[in-house]
């Protein structure tokens, strides 16, 4: 951590011209305090000189290497949000976008000072480099640092270079891209600026075609990884996810039109790509296939048919020739989220129950694959849905999750796999773990949801058919039978039990624990002396003159 004396010395040589000795002081510094994430609070008005000191020395003409040096001093006190001050102003943020070789506000060719995009090599790249990531962290940790963002139109300078970029800078893309994610994602106005023009997700779309290499086959097909293709390579996969996020932000909008309706449906080919392949480690492809996976959810559900309609690889004849493969691969996502221990489900599995939910109501081919694989015809019904190990025995656990949103997201699913028939979701999981979502949509009396569902009829088992009988339809599966305890009693134990509860009853009522309750006139209930006190109803018409 920042001594006050290591940061008065730092301050102190600030002002000489020894370039040489303050970039060596500057490099110790940062050796001993690159993992320091907590300050001193006593030392923050030092640390806030230090920060306008340094850009001060960086307005000025330095060597790249020193220019690094500061900006990586700079960097690690951006993680500090209380000094922030002089670096969250307009000549702070001017001078960072500077050496980050920003043009901010314009979206022409990426240049700055002479230096085009294409000559980064060396140092002069570390120096932008190092200039994005403390402007990334200088925007997620100060309000005011956005607004100046905003203003400056920082976003714009971010997708020229983004055009511009060369494949080789893979932190100049990388920290460009996640630069654009945290002003799309932190300012409105931002994001609106930028989808009004729609230049951005064609923009982002094409990066991602390129990163990872796509080959299209059809207006939206891509043609299939080979069964040999490596995996995609770390860089590549870093940079596939920020584009991945920020265009997740930048289709939050409901705004749609003829010429968005054909990107979004290219962006699901792509998801459905990407969720196909494989990374270098199994944690970061799921990390990628969650990205997509939230992208896909921002799309209109019309277009979620691109992911099933893809002649080339083949359909199966069972779903009208459609290819269900990646439908199974977010089966097998959804289920390894809800198998992750100490995993957040609401960030990390409700997405994907979502997009499977809508993706079912609105596609018959979708849903009765899911069905087929979620709720497959009830055999063993002497077990509660709730136990077990299949997927429907998990789904329906989270029907009773403590967060309501998980809750929901569960019900509704198995809920729309059901046709939204209230009988149907009873058989497989029983009127206790379904109460709540029937309570929040008013189906506690049966019937069926407003989504209209194809006629074809569920077939029930053999074993389904002789069991239902003696179903407990609150439990959902077939109760042993209780052994009656007035079977082994005398008459006289039978009597002396029963005058027991009558003796309960009554001290209860005694102590207005309990209160004889009757029906009023309008069907509500009262206590039983004030229906018996009410007026008689003379509507029968009798004469009593």
């Amino acid at each position: 951590m920042f001594q006050v004396m290591d940061v008065n010395g730092i301050l102190s040589r600030l002002q000489t011209q020894d370039e040489e000795e303050l970039d060596a002081l500057l490099h110790k510094y940062n050796q001993e305090n690159s993992h320091t994430f907590a300050f001193d609070q006593k030392e923050e008005h030092l640390r806030s000189k230090l920060c306008q000191g340094l850009l001060t020395v960086l307005g000025k003409q330095l060597q790249p290497h020193s220019q690094r040096t500061c900006l990586e001093t700079l960097r690690i006190l951006s993680r500090d949000k209380n000094v922030l001050g002089p670096v969250a102003t307009r000549e702070g943020i001017t001078v960072l976008a500077g050496l980050a070789q920003l043009n901010c506000g314009s979206e022409e060719a990426d240049t700055q000072n002479g230096h085009p995009e294409h000559t980064l090599t060396g140092e002069n790249e570390r120096v932008v480099v190092e200039a994005l990531k403390c402007l990334c962290n200088v925007v997620f940790n100060s309000t005011a640092a956005q607004q100046v963002s905003a203003d400056v139109q920082l976003a714009r300078g971010l997708c020229a270079r983004l055009r511009a970029i060369c494949t080789g800078c893979h932190e100049v893309g990388l920290f460009s891209l996640r630069l654009l994610f945290l002003l799309s994602a932190l300012r409105r106005d931002v994001r609106e600026d930028l989808q009004r023009e729609q230049h951005p997700v064609r923009l982002l779309t094409e990066l991602l075609e390129h990163t990872v290499a796509l080959r299209w086959v059809g207006p939206y097909e891509v043609a299939p990884p080979e069964p040999q293709a490596l995996p995609i390579p770390a860089e590549d996969n870093e940079r596939s996810m920020e584009a991945l996020k920020t265009l997740f932000s930048l289709t939050l909008s409901d705004a749609r039109d003829e010429d968005s309706d054909h990107q979004f449906r290219r962006i699901a080919a792509i998801m459905r790509h990407l969720l196909m392949l494989k990374t270098q480690t199994e944690e970061k492809t799921e990390e990628a296939h969650s990205h997509a996976i939230n992208l896909l959810c921002n799309l209109p559900v019309s277009c979620l048919d691109v992911l099933i309609d893809v002649p080339i690889q083949g359909g199966l004849e069972k779903y009208n020739g459609k290819n269900m493969d990646v439908i199974q691969v977010l089966l097998d996502f959804m289920e390894k989220r809800i198998d992750k221990q100490g995993s957040n489900y609401k960030e990390g599995l409700t997405p994907v129950l979502s997009l499977m939910a809508e993706g079912s109501r609105h596609h018959r081919e979708i849903r009765r694959y899911i069905k087929a694989q979620v709720l497959p015809p009830l055999k063993d019904v002497k077990i509660r849905p709730e136990i077990g190990t299949t997927i429907r025995n998990k789904l329906v656990r989270l029907m009773t999750h403590v967060d309501m949103g998980v809750k929901q997201s569960a019900a509704e699913f198995l809920f729309v796999l059901c046709k939204e028939s209230v009988d149907n979701l009873l058989k497989y999981t029983g009127y206790g773990n379904a109460a709540g979502l029937l309570e929040a949509r008013g189906l506690l009396a049966g019937g069926r949801g407003e989504t209209q569902y194809s006629d074809d009829e569920d077939s029930d088992t053999e074993e389904y058919k002789s069991a239902k009988p003696f179903i407990n339809p609150i439990t959902g599966h077939v109760e042993e039978p209780m052994p009656n305890p007035m079977e082994e009693m005398t008459e006289e134990q039978k009597e002396y039990e029963a005058q027991k509860l009558v003796n309960m009853f009554d001290k209860l009522s005694r102590q207005n624990l309990i209160r004889p309750m009757g029906v009023k006139k309008d069907g509500t209930l009262a206590p039983l002396d004030e229906t018996l006190c009410q007026p008689a109803d003379d509507s029968s018409g009798s004469d009593t003159d």
